[in-house]
């Protein structure tokens, strides 16, 4: 009885450690594809400013864009979804809804974006457009390390180039700047 009882016992001893040798190479392989599917997934995060239309202050979104492999293209989505506007109904756009993004351009680390004369109205009465572009400005340089400068044009025309020189000027110092 004695001799049946250590046999159950060593071939269930057994059974239940390849039952977690099974487990733990099951949670393996689940890890393994969450990982590939992370990295291969295509999806990169953004992060958005945008203000608050109750407070005013300002509030960061985060997207999930596609990567498309290639900077300026990658780039060039960042800019356009900018100019979409938030997607929490309690913020405000940057710029007006008519503002389209004429043409870019990403040369030598430096972005060139031309947008539709609209950008120039200001939002509300009396309102100011250049938070906005600094906005926009300090978006692209945040979401985008290798960029060193960026050139914002409307409607053809440099626009705040001397402030941005002014405001970038040590690009390691960013404190004066909004978030």
């Amino acid at each position: 009885m004695k001799e049946l009882l250590k046999k159950a016992k060593a071939s269930l001893g057994g059974f239940f450690g390849a039952k977690k040798t099974r487990r733990l190479s099951y949670l393996v392989v689940l890890g393994i594809f969450a990982l590939s599917s992370f990295f291969f997934s295509g999806l990169v995060r953004r992060t958005f400013v945008f203000y608050s239309s109750i407070e005013g202050n300002t509030v960061v979104e985060d997207r999930m864009i596609h990567r498309a492999g290639n900077r300026e293209t990658d780039l060039r989505h960042y800019v356009e979804e900018v100019l979409l506007g938030p997607a929490s109904p309690g913020y405000s756009l940057l710029f007006p809804r008519e503002t389209r993004l004429h043409s870019f351009m990403f040369r030598d680390a430096v972005v060139y974006a031309d947008l539709s004369e609209s950008a120039a109205w200001p939002l509300n009465e009396g309102g100011d457009v250049f938070p906005s572009l600094l906005t926009l400005n300090e978006g692209i340089r945040r979401n985008f390390s290798y960029v060193n400068d960026v050139r914002l044009f409307i409607g053809g025309n440099e626009v705040f180039f001397e402030e941005f020189r002014r405001i970038f000027a040590n690009s390691a110092d960013n404190s004066k700047t909004s978030p």
